[in-house]
C-alpha cells in the first residue's frame, strides 16, 4: 500500500491502515452497487486513492482549520481521503444517491472520522458555503460547477480534478475565480489538478 502511495503523498501508518480499511470496504460494497468502474484493487488504490491524496497533499499544505465540501462525491473521492490526511478539516460529503450516502456513512464509520458527515441531499438544498469545494469526476460538469461555485465562500477556494480536455470549459464558467496553474496529477491518466480563489466582492 504505502509503495503504490509513495509517488502521490507520505502516509503515516495510521494513515495506511485506514486507507486498507477503506479498500475492504469499498470491494465489499463495489460487489453491491456500483460505486467504482475500477475492479482492480491496486488500480483503485492509485487511481483513487492516489489521486485524493496528490490532492490533499497540495490543497491542505498549511495545518490551518477549514471547511470543505465535496460536491458529488459517489464513493468518497477525494473527500474522504481529504478528511484522512487532514483531520483538522472538517469535510462534508455532498452525495444525493441514497445508496452512495448510505456507504460513506459506513465508511466514515468503520474510520472513525470525527470530522467528516455526508449531506444526502442534492448540491443545490445545501445551506452553506465553504472554505474549499472540491470536485472530481463528477457527472454533467458543465451544471455541477455553477453549484459549485455558488457554495465557495468569498476569498475561498475550488480544487476540480478533471481531464486537461476540460481546462477551457472550467475557466470559461468560472471567470469570478483566479486560477493557478494546474498541476499533472501522476498516474498517466491526463488528469490535472485545476485550483483557483473565488475573488473578494468589493461592496
Amino acid at each position: 500500500m504505502a509503495r503504490l502511495l509513495r509517488p502521490y503523498a507520505a502516509l503515516t501508518p495510521a494513515q495506511l491502515d485506514q486507507v486498507s480499511i477503506y479498500l475492504d470496504l469499498l470491494l465489499k460494497w463495489n460487489a453491491r452497487i456500483n460505486l467504482t468502474a475500477v475492479r482492480n484493487p491496486e488500480e483503485i488504490v492509485t487511481r483513487h486513492f492516489g489521486e485524493s491524496f496528490f490532492a490533499a497533499a497540495r490543497l491542505m499544505a498549511s495545518r490551518d482549520p477549514l471547511t470543505v465540501i465535496d460536491l458529488g462525491s459517489g464513493a468518497g473521492f477525494p473527500g474522504l481521503p481529504l478528511a484522512i490526511f487532514a483531520t483538522w478539516a472538517q469535510v462534508t460529503l455532498v452525495e444525493a444517491s441514497g445508496k452512495k450516502a448510505a456507504f460513506l456513512n459506513e465508511a466514515i464509520s468503520a474510520l472513525h472520522l470525527a470530522n467528516a458527515k455526508v449531506f444526502a441531499q442534492r448540491a443545490e438544498s445545501y445551506p452553506g458555503t465553504a472554505d474549499l469545494i472540491t470536485m472530481r469526476a463528477v457527472e454533467k460538469f458543465s451544471d455541477t460547477l455553477p453549484m459549485a461555485l455558488r457554495l465557495i465562500r468569498h476569498g475561498g477556494r475550488i480544487a476540480l480534478m478533471i481531464g486537461v480536455g476540460q481546462l477551457e470549459q472550467a475557466r470559461t464558467l468560472a471567470r469570478e475565480i483566479a486560477w493557478q496553474a494546474s498541476v499533472p496529477v501522476p498516474g498517466g491518466h491526463s488528469r490535472v489538478l485545476a485550483v483557483g480563489t473565488k475573488l473578494v466582492r468589493v461592496e
